[in-house]
């Protein structure tokens, strides 16, 4: 039934593609009779039954985008934590977490208990993902990932499973894939979930039979605390404390992947110093950030490890934490005013 339904309006542009006039100036525009678009489609056919014909109208509707290509060359990540820090620890980033976090109350309230989620991690991540739901992308999400999936060869691969999970979820949320819009890299909703993500994660919150991260506010948010929760988030336990280093110890400390396998026992005996009271047992990593007057160092806990599950950029990871911390506590603040 889906599968009829979502495709049901391509009829329309095989009006435009059956007109000879049109031909060229289409496939100079679009992914109709692209090499590797026809071997998508019959990838699609052969694996999903997808029918040949929707796919070939969808694919002769998908749009090259070279801003998508530029866009994706220049990620914020790509910055030094000085001048990442200052685009997510803003005011106005602050006001409108407190905003969020005040009108949806109730619902954080309910996630936060289902799931075992700290309220702050899920409103910092809709934050820094989205400001609150104010930028969920302007690009179609078909466009942006047949551009990366068939013209971006780093990460063709990724971009084309992630095409393939995106027609399977527009079948299964009854979404026509032409009209979902989203960021450069097709991830999609106030939480930003690439398709993957949003058919593994995304949760039916308000148990209205669709997962909608656009505009319901009980699944954006249940989908978000589901994801940290699937990734194994520790209520009530530290994401992150600055720390001191001496010697040369720490240096071996230092770890890529953010896994928290060293006791802060063990790290204090190798020169690292936590600036912040935490339990001597807990397990945690050694990281290093580039701040503006040089290195700064951060013992970093296993959700911050699950938080670089939803981005793999410790930077990521360290934004919204900071922010989470900035909004809870100037919550917490005017509430007790």
């Amino acid at each position: 039934m889906h599968r009829m339904t979502f495709f049901c309006q391509l009829a329309l542009v095989s009006l435009v593609l059956s007109q000879p006039a049109a031909a060229s100036t289409v496939e100079s525009e679009t992914y109709a009779g692209n090499k590797q678009a026809s071997k998508f489609i019959d990838e699609m056919v052969t694996r999903h039954q997808m029918s040949r014909e929707d796919l070939e109208l969808l694919m002769g509707d998908a749009k090259r985008r070279q801003s998508i290509l530029d866009a994706i060359s220049r990620p914020a990540e790509g910055k030094p934590w000085h001048e990442y820090r200052p685009i997510f620890l803003t005011e106005s980033r602050i006001e409108g977490g407190i905003e969020f976090w005040d009108d949806n109350e109730a619902i954080l309230d309910k996630a936060s208990t289902h799931f075992g989620v700290d309220t702050q991690a899920i409103v910092a991540i809709i934050g820094v993902e989205t400001r609150y739901g104010n930028n969920t992308g302007g690009y179609r999400v078909l466009d942006a990932l047949s551009t990366l999936a068939f013209d971006y060869p780093p990460r063709s691969k990724f971009f084309r499973s992630e095409l393939e999970q995106f027609l399977l979820l527009a079948q299964e949320e009854d979404v026509d894939p032409r009209d979902a819009l989203g960021s450069y890299a097709g991830a999609m909703g106030y939480g930003q979930f690439i398709p993957s993500s949003y058919r593994r994660y995304a949760v039916d919150f308000d148990e209205n039979g669709k997962r909608d991260l656009w505009n319901s506010a009980y699944d954006i948010i249940g989908s978000v605390a589901n994801y940290l929760h699937v990734h194994g988030w520790e209520p009530g336990q530290p994401v992150a404390v600055p720390a001191k280093v001496n010697g040369d110890d720490y240096k071996k400390l230092i770890r890529k992947d953010y896994k928290p396998e060293t006791s802060v026992t063990e790290m204090r005996k190798q020169g690292v110093t936590p600036q912040q009271p935490v339990a001597d047992n807990l397990r945690g990593a050694l990281i290093e950030l580039e701040g503006k007057d040089g290195p700064e160092y951060w013992i970093v806990f296993k959700n911050f490890y699950v938080i670089t599950r939803y981005n793999r950029s410790p930077l990521y990871a360290m934004a919204v934490n900071q922010l989470g911390v900035e909004i809870d506590t100037k919550r917490r603040f005017t509430l007790e005013e």
